[in-house]
């Protein structure tokens, strides 16, 4: 079960990828980008599941609070410069 999970988030990140190199602007990148950290850690969180290591959950929790500051910073950015 934990490789079928593990499957689809990689399919997923492959396909967010793509939306981040051709996005047809910046919005859709960062929102690409916010979703593609969201698939990451939903990764580190069924590969901590599956091998019973905490270590992981913490890396998690780490990427989940940039990945947020990161998006409320580049949303700043993009109404400031009015894209």
């Amino acid at each position: 079960m934990t490789t079928i999970a593990l499957t689809l988030l990689a399919l997923s990140a492959l396909v967010l990828s793509v939306r981040v190199l051709i996005g047809p602007s910046v919005p859709d990148r960062v929102i690409a980008i916010d979703a593609l950290l969201v698939v990451i850690v939903s990764g580190l969180a069924v590969d901590a599941a599956a091998s019973d290591r905490t270590a992981f959950v913490d890396v998690a929790v780490v990427v989940s609070l940039l990945g947020f500051v990161g998006t409320g910073v580049a949303a700043r950015f993009i109404e400031k410069r009015g894209s």
